[in-house]
């Protein structure tokens, strides 16, 4: 399928990027808000509103979890990235790393695609 990861799910956005490898470990709203902030140096903070519509999103598509049992103070869901979360990371990665090597190669050689 085109505009597809091998994982048959779209390309992630940034912000659904930060958050799935925020989730490689179980954190609350708040900490994958902090988390995100943080990795991305400052550049992305997510407000509530979309934070938790990325989380809604993200628990429909099967990507991440919320952690059975774990309600952190009595008030705050946990959640954690699923076995398909990581799969689509690694795709992800795998995407990223392949458009820069690209760009790479065409800003070496002035634009020219060696057509062999």
């Amino acid at each position: 399928m085109q505009g597809t990861l091998e994982t048959g799910i779209a390309p992630l956005t940034e912000s659904s990027y930060y958050i799935l490898i925020s989730l490689l470990e179980p954190l609350h709203g708040y900490g994958v808000m902090q988390k995100v902030e943080r990795l991305s140096n400052g550049r992305i903070r997510l407000g509530p509103g979309t934070l938790y519509g990325a989380l809604s999103n993200l628990q429909s598509a099967g990507l991440i979890q919320p952690v059975d049992g774990a309600l952190e103070n009595g008030r705050r869901k946990v959640y954690v990235i699923t076995d398909l979360g990581r799969k689509v990371v690694e795709a992800e990665i795998h995407r990223l790393e392949e458009m820069i090597a690209h760009g790479k190669l065409l800003l070496a050689s002035g634009g020219v695609v060696d057509e062999r």
